[in-house]
């Protein structure tokens, strides 16, 4: 679903935004099937936890770094609706993913509650601008459906701190918890905020409970201040070339690829790049 001017200005307005139905249920549904090559079903889980003591040893040991072993997943990152998005938000079409993350929760492995913090902490190496540039665009696509129950991602509207200064990127546990808003939702829903909103994870507040995430953040291009991941230092993983080869050129832009038309390409780098993703089609980079 194309996401709303009005919900995009909810973004700079309140600091995030949650859009119901952003992903369509064709494709919503092929990734949560695919989600059970990487994390056991809810079933599986809570009929046996002792088995998956990984999933006890931190709030993190849940999470799972792009790229996934089904395009089903991978997919996701470069869905036409969120780029569209980003576009419109950050007011370039010079864009770049710097992150990509599945997170998984279930009720009782571990206490998944936080204080609230901004997480530009880990995003930057300097700290946001107030205005809309720099602006980083992070988001929470909901692959399992997200109730009070479940955990959910807490966020406080800018207007309640609009003086709290930008160095403070950690409150006291329990301060300012009365302000959250919960970001729930149907499976297929979109959270987008930006890095200087407070926000934290929160506890499950009923067993048997759990809850699937993907983290996908984009930026303009070109901030050397600004990022997460190397995308280059996942380029000699197997699900990594199949993901790049199935992509588009815009798609594989979006990542650092040069793109058509770049000076990076002539016979010899054609014929290489060729060699090292055999099933890509390399004719748009050639024609340009």
């Amino acid at each position: 679903m194309r996401i709303g001017d009005e919900k995009l200005a909810e973004v700079w307005d309140r600091g995030f935004t949650i859009v119901e139905n952003y992903l369509d249920a064709d494709t919503l549904k092929a990734a949560q099937e695919a989600l059970w090559s990487l994390y056991p079903t809810p079933e599986a889980y809570f009929a046996a936890p002792e088995n998956y003591p990984r999933l006890a040893k931190s709030q993190f040991a849940g999470l799972q770094l792009f790229p996934y072993p089904s395009w089903d997943l991978n997919r996701l990152a470069v869905y036409p609706d969120l780029i569209d998005a980003a576009g419109r938000l950050l007011n370039t079409e010079d864009l770049e993913i710097y992150k990509i993350e599945l997170w998984a929760k279930y009720a009782g492995a571990i206490n998944y509650d936080q204080a609230l913090h901004r997480d530009y902490g880990n995003h930057t190496l300097v700290a946001p601008r107030r205005d809309r540039r720099h602006t980083q665009m992070t988001t929470i696509l909901l692959l399992s459906d997200v109730t009070e129950l479940d955990g959910p991602t807490k966020l406080v509207p800018l207007d309640r701190y609009p003086d709290l200064p930008l160095a403070t990127r950690m409150l006291p546990f329990g301060e300012m918890f009365d302000a959250e808003v919960a970001a729930t939702g149907p499976a297929g829903s979109l959270l987008i905020y930006k890095t200087d909103v407070l926000h934290r994870g929160s506890a499950f507040l009923a067993p048997g409970r759990s809850r699937f995430v993907m983290l996908l953040d984009i930026q303009e291009r070109g901030w050397r201040w600004n990022g997460k991941m190397s995308w280059p230092n996942q380029a000699g993983h197997p699900d990594m070339a199949e993901a790049l080869t199935r992509m588009t050129p815009r798609e594989r832009d979006l990542f650092g690829w040069p793109p058509t038309g770049s000076d990076y390409w002539n016979e010899q780098t054609l014929a290489d790049v060729g060699e090292r993703y055999p099933e890509m089609d390399l004719r748009p980079y050639g024609a340009a």
